[in-house]
């Protein structure tokens, strides 16, 4: 493994590779093989270096292999799922009263506190939260209803 690891430039999994075809060709040779341990060292080092300049050849033979792009990514910005998904919203925000319209806007879309909204519209913020509750669960049902 360590001889493999060197030949491959410490790429394990190629490493690997490498080893297991190397014992599969000594399994399949074994009665053609010399059995002293420097012959047969020799021998398996000889196949295993072999392997990997079968491999660099075949590599530099073929382009590289890239994955394909997921279908669903696209390679340049996209801004029509943010656009849909506005025009979504906005026709969903028709369904509420003017007063939830407004509390929603001020606090979410203008990232306002309570109190700041509270003292705009000139009502206690426990008014302001309440139509804040209203607005999201009736924003919730209409853009269920939508899909």
């Amino acid at each position: 493994m360590a001889f493999a690891l060197k030949l491959t430039g410490n790429d394990r999994h190629w490493a690997e590779d490498v080893v297991q075809e190397t014992l599969i060709r000594a399994w399949r040779n074994a009665e053609k093989l010399d059995r002293s341990p420097d012959m047969l060292r020799a021998w398996l080092y000889t196949v295993a270096r072999r392997i990997v300049i079968d491999g660099r050849r075949s590599r530099k033979a073929r382009p590289q292999e890239v994955e394909e792009p997921d279908a669903n990514s696209v390679g340049v910005p996209d801004e029509s799922d943010r656009t849909l998904s506005a025009m979504v919203v906005y026709d969903a925000l028709r369904v509420l009263s003017d007063d939830q319209r407004e509390a929603i806007m001020q606090t979410y879309l203008r990232d306002r506190t309570v109190n700041d909204v509270a003292e705009t519209l000139g009502v206690p913020p426990g008014t302001v939260k309440s139509r804040l509750y209203h607005a999201v669960r009736a924003l919730r049902r209409a853009l269920r209803d939508r899909g």
